[in-house]
């Protein structure tokens, strides 16, 4: 984006800030719902900035600007944010973020801005915790953007459509019932959501209001005999209606939570998770109505797939790895043949497989396809702006990082994988084969039942650790079930939270992914989708019961980029042990080329 553009939005809102008597604003990456992905018409930071990250929090005062992003978008940030006049501020262990900056730099009687339809209860408590000891004034009531960004895009208006039936193991009525289980173990009388997955996996409807997640803006309101959908109700047809209401659901306007929310006294007590609910939701809500604040009933309830969610996702593993074989059988066949190709065609050849396979519907988020210095960076994106031809001068070789995945009506796939460009090097080797023994590490890993899942992750990063390397990001993330690729509560990443919401149950689904990069060089990472079941014999012993991981990817990683004398014998037999599953899941899906690819990469080393 031209900086010029940046510099002139800011000074723009710089002088709002005056003429409104405002010390300083915070823009962060969020909208009424705190989702990851989101409208266009939320993405203020972006549009501010010019950082296109998922991540980030853009703080402005009248001299200085700062965006803080974590460590996997560093070199992103620092190219798109050169000329803007806008700081990276690097979020890293030990180093202050903006609320640490903001309560050192501002003095006492300044005045914060943030917008309160953004803005988390749980991150608004942040806030003023900070900012009450230097008497700081926290404002969340004021428009102050609209004056701004005068072209801001509509609200999307995708129509919603029904989850395919033969998919959906559980009603609306059933899953109704099982949050308000969770409501009277806590005496709630009445639980708001606004949480766009857990709102679209109660209704079993889904929409196409957020790019890569099938979900739709709403709110939901639920008491102890009725539910409200807050809704647009243009995107609602007859259908749809008539099912809702039939699951006990009625429909309102979008904007009228606020009002609905009004309504309740100082005898009923609201259920809502502070880091899932806005600010400005609760904006008409009389200050004498009681809270819990706890995560969502449906978020642990969605979480935990049943059996047949969970032979729909395997069979949607399949169709992928049908769709993976096709794209890298007629990848290496072009670039065989010397075709030129770029990031951009990795991306548009993998739509394409996908897009033949049964219940595809999207990408489950943006490809990533990085060579070699690309790949270094956790999530980058080729544009057209900026992108790489996959080029390797005569003699020389490079590394291939592919992180893809789709929506499928009968799963949610998620899947990394790296190859080789021309002549690769030992080093090369070396690292991803030691990237591969951490992901065998995990892949093997017994754990207890209900253990915290942060707690699990030192586990795969243990053969990096001994060989002094590490990388930045978590190891894993829950996988919704055509929901969000990046679902909870679990996580697997040592720098999370360890509540006993965050516990590993039977019938969640994480990614496996460590990685390694090397920035200007290359980046590795091997992912693949696993799913929580029982060690099978004994099933539970004098210490209780253990679970291992399924893994439920089927696609090889590719064994030429490995150095077979760094594995164990065990490793080995793992990794054969995976090729041998790939080679049995896939062999009756693909013909020709494909079949002579797979046939080929799932071989014993």
């Amino acid at each position: 984006m031209n900086k010029q553009i940046i510099q002139a939005r800011i000074d723009t809102l710089r002088k709002t800030l005056v003429a409104q008597d405002l010390t300083a604003i915070i823009i962060p990456s969020a909208d009424p719902h705190l989702s990851e992905y989101l409208p266009e018409y939320w993405q203020t930071r972006q549009w501010l900035s010019g950082f296109t990250g998922s991540v980030g929090t853009l703080v402005l005062t009248a001299d200085f600007a700062g965006l803080w992003t974590d460590s996997r978008y560093w070199v992103h940030a620092a190219e798109q944010l050169e000329g803007t006049g806008i700081t990276l501020e690097k979020l890293a262990p030990g180093q202050p973020n903006h609320i640490d900056w903001l309560a050192d730099h501002l003095q006492e009687g300044d005045s914060v801005a943030v917008d309160g339809n953004v803005l988390s209860i749980a991150e608004q408590d942040r806030l003023l915790n900070a900012f009450d000891a230097n008497d700081i004034t926290l404002i969340t009531e004021r428009d102050v953007l609209t004056s701004v960004w005068t072209d801001r895009p509509a609200l999307p208006n995708a129509k919603l459509y029904a989850h395919d039936e033969p998919f959906v193991a559980q009603s609306a009525t059933a899953k109704l019932e099982a949050v308000r289980a969770g409501m009277a173990k806590v005496g709630a009388t009445h639980h708001l959501l606004s949480s766009l997955d857990d709102i679209a996996w109660l209704t079993n409807l889904r929409g196409a209001d957020v790019d890569y997640n099938p979900v739709f803006l709403a709110h939901m309101l639920i008491d102890t005999d009725s539910a409200t959908l807050f809704v647009d109700t243009d995107k609602v047809s007859e259908d749809i209606a008539q099912s809702l209401k039939d699951s006990g659901i009625t429909l309102a306007d979008y904007s009228a939570v606020q009002d609905a929310l009004s309504s309740l006294t100082p005898e009923d007590l609201l259920l809502l998770d502070p880091s899932k609910v806005a600010v400005g939701t609760l904006s008409k809500m009389t200050d004498d109505v009681g809270f819990v604040e706890q995560m969502a009933p449906s978020t642990l309830l969605k979480s935990v797939k049943s059996d047949s969610d969970i032979d729909h996702v395997r069979e949607a593993m399949r169709q992928d790895g049908a769709a993976l074989a096709e794209f890298f059988s007629e990848f290496e066949e072009r670039l065989a043949a010397g075709e030129r190709l770029s990031e951009l065609d990795v991306d548009s050849m993998l739509i394409e497989v996908r897009s033949r396979q049964p219940h595809y519907v999207s990408p489950s988020f943006p490809t990533i396809a990085g060579f070699n210095e690309n790949g270094a960076l956790p999530h980058y994106r080729a544009t057209p702006e900026q992108f790489s031809y996959l080029d390797v001068a005569e003699g020389e070789g490079g590394l291939l990082l592919i992180d893809s995945g789709a929506q499928y009506q009968n799963g949610t796939t998620d899947i990394t994988r790296v190859v080789g460009i021309g002549q690769v090097t030992a080093e090369h080797k070396r690292d991803f084969t030691t990237v591969l023994k951490a992901h065998i590490a995990l892949a093997r890993a017994h754990f207890p039942d209900g253990i915290a899942s942060p707690l699990i992750d030192a586990i795969c990063r243990a053969p990096l650790w001994q060989a002094q390397m590490d990388y930045g990001h978590g190891t894993g993330h829950g996988v919704g079930y055509f929901l969000n690729v990046h679902e909870g509560p679990q996580v697997i990443a040592y720098s999370a939270s360890t509540p006993k919401e965050r516990a590993m149950k039977v019938g969640m689904i994480s990614s496996n992914e460590p990685g390694l990069y090397r920035e200007g060089k290359w980046g590795i990472r091997i992912e693949n989708l696993v799913v929580n079941t029982p060690v099978p014999s004994p099933t539970e012993t004098e210490f209780g019961q253990f679970l291992h991981f399924e893994t439920i990817t089927y696609c090889p990683i590719d064994t030429r980029l490995i150095e077979p004398s760094l594995l164990d014998q065990t490793e080995i037999d793992w990794l054969n042990s995976y090729h041998s599953q790939v080679y049995a899941e896939l062999n009756d899906r693909v013909e020709g080329a494909a079949l002579e690819w797979l046939t080929e990469r799932t071989k014993a080393i």
